[in-house]
C-alpha cells in the first residue's frame, strides 16, 4: 500500500486528483494481518533507536475535522512503547505562547534522541487556520514557508527523522462522520459546531494545504498524502511509512548497541570475578 509522497518543491499541488478512497484492490483482512505485522516490527525499531540514542522521530499529522487523526495515534503509536512516546495536540495558541514566535511551541516538543514525538496538528497551523481566517497579514504567513523549512532542516540536521502526513478525507465522508457523531453518545462530547462552519472554507484550505505542500516537501522533510476514507487502509499506509522511514537505520542502531555492549563487558572484566560477588 502506498501514497503520494512529496520530497522535493513543487508549483504545483492538487489535491482534487489524488483519492480519498483505497485502491479497488484493497482487502480489510489482509491490511489488518499487515498492520499486526508492522506492529511487530516497528516495536523492535523503536526498542534499537531507543538503545542507541543516535536519531529521534517527528510524525505529523495534519487533516480536516474527522480526517482521522486521533485514530491514526491511538492505532499507529499503539506499537510503540510508551516510555519513549509523547504525543502533543496544537490547539489555539495560549496567552504565553502568542507572546512568542509562531514556532517556540512547536519546538519546546521536539523529540530527543531515542524518542519518538507525535503532533496532532503542527506549525502548519500557523499557514493555513492563520491564512484562511486571515488572523495575521499575508506577507507575515507567507514569510513562515521558509521558517517552517528552516526548522525542519535544523531538526533533520540533528538526527530527526521528520514524516509529515495528511489524512486526505472527502468532503462527502466527513459529512458522514459529523453526523455519526452526533447520533454517537459515546462521540458526542467531539462535537463542535464550528466543525460544519469551517466546511464553508472547504476550497480555501484546500488552496492552503496545497501551497504547503509545494512549498515545504523535502526529502528530509516529505509529505505523505493519505486517502483517509477508510480507516483501516489509512492507518496501514500511515504505518507503513513510518517503517519505511525507519528501516534504513536498523543496521546503524544495531551496530551502536553492540559497541555499547562490546564497552560494558569490557568495564565489567575490569571489575574482576571477584568484585562482582
Amino acid at each position: 500500500m502506498r501514497a503520494p509522497v512529496l520530497t522535493k518543491p513543487s508549483k504545483k499541488v492538487s489535491l482534487d486528483a489524488i483519492p480519498t478512497e483505497p485502491p479497488k484492490r484493497f482487502d480489510r483482512k489482509t491490511a489488518e494481518e499487515k498492520l499486526a505485522a508492522l506492529d511487530e516490527e516497528l516495536g523492535t525499531l523503536q526498542e534499537l533507536m531507543w538503545g542507541a540514542r543516535k536519531h529521534s522521530v517527528l510524525l505529523i499529522l495534519q487533516g480536516r475535522d474527522t480526517s482521522g487523526k486521533d485514530g491514526t495515534i491511538k492505532r499507529v503509536a499503539g506499537a510503540f512503547n510508551p516510555r519513549g512516546v509523547h504525543v502533543v495536540s496544537f490547539g489555539v495558541p495560549t496567552p504565553e505562547e502568542a507572546e512568542h514566535d509562531f514556532l517556540w511551541r512547536i519546538h519546546r516538543h521536539a523529540p530527543r534522541k531515542g524518542e519518538v514525538a507525535i503532533f496532532n496538528r503542527s506549525q502548519y497551523e500557523d499557514v493555513l487556520v492563520a491564512r484562511v481566517h486571515r488572523l495575521v497579514k499575508e506577507p507575515l504567513w507567507k514569510a513562515r514557508y521558509e521558517h517552517i523549512n528552516d526548522f525542519e532542516a535544523l531538526l533533520v540536521q540533528h538526527g530527526c527523522i521528520v514524516l509529515k502526513v495528511f489524512l486526505h478525507i472527502s468532503k462527502r465522508e466527513q459529512r458522514k462522520r459529523l453526523l455519526e457523531r452526533e447520533q454517537d453518545p459515546t462521540k458526542a462530547w467531539k462535537l463542535d459546531p464550528n466543525d460544519w462552519a469551517e466546511r464553508k472554507h472547504w476550497k480555501a484550505y484546500t488552496k492552503a494545504y496545497e501551497d504547503a505542500f509545494a512549498r515545504c516537501a523535502s526529502t528530509g522533510a516529505p509529505w505523505h498524502i493519505v486517502p483517509a476514507d477508510s480507516k483501516t487502509y489509512r492507518n496501514l499506509v500511515v504505518a507503513e511509512a513510518l517503517a519505511d522511514a525507519l528501516r534504513p537505520y536498523r543496521e546503524r542502531w544495531i551496530q551502536a548497541l553492540t559497541e555499547k555492549g562490546r564497552l560494558g563487558q569490557d568495564a565489567l572484566s575490569k571489575l574482576g570475578a571477584k568484585a562482582r560477588k
